[in-house]
């Protein structure tokens, strides 16, 4: 099962894929999780990817697409792949249906997470001030939250026309977000 994972930065998306991992086995493809590993790295490529996030700006796609190629066979493996932030923009979303087709596979269930725009503003200082990470400073997540909401808005109908998406509101407790995605992923996939 291939599932995408919807939602702004700091709406819960990364805290469900995991759960998942733990209780399906699927293989979690976070861009955030593999640019953060770049940057890391320290190498050229994640030097680049940490000025551009620095800014808050989105890495190219051919970067992101590149990161997802790579690690498309551990997830056919292991059974399936939780696609968290990616894609972003309808491109990637064709890159993505290419991909997995050449793979003989598909989007099974596509999942936006809706949440409100002021309170994850109020999540991500408070990540900020506990774990300091640099993608989550204030100024530039207001730079990637009106990105996201720009660059992401086209894909709703382009998985809506496919009958792929749901939308789940992500404003709830933790447990009640699980409980509505459980019951997306235990229905058949169109």
């Amino acid at each position: 099962m291939n599932l995408i994972l919807f939602g702004p930065p700091a709406a819960g998306k990364g805290t469900q894929a995991k759960r998942l991992v733990e209780t399906r086995g699927m293989v979690q493809l976070s861009t955030g999780d593999m640019l953060r590993e770049a940057i890391a790295s320290g190498s050229e490529l994640g030097r680049e990817c940490q000025a551009i996030m620095s800014r808050g700006d989105l890495v190219s796609d051919a970067i992101v697409i590149a990161l997802i190629e790579a690690r498309l066979k551990e997830a056919g493996d292991a059974g399936g792949a939780i696609f968290d932030g990616f894609p972003r923009t309808v491109a990637q979303a064709v890159a993505l249906d290419a991909m997995l087709a050449k793979l003989g596979k598909k989007i099974d269930h596509v999942i936006r997470l809706k949440v409100d725009d002021a309170a994850l503003l109020d999540r991500v200082a408070v990540r900020f001030a506990d774990q300091g990470r640099p993608d989550d400073n204030p100024d530039s997540f207001k730079v990637r939250l009106d990105a996201y909401n720009r660059n992401t808005a086209p894909l709703l109908p382009y998985y809506g026309d496919k009958g792929l998406l749901s939308e789940i509101d992500g404003m709830g407790a933790i447990a009640t977000v699980a409980a509505a995605i459980d019951a997306v992923l235990d229905s058949p996939a169109a």
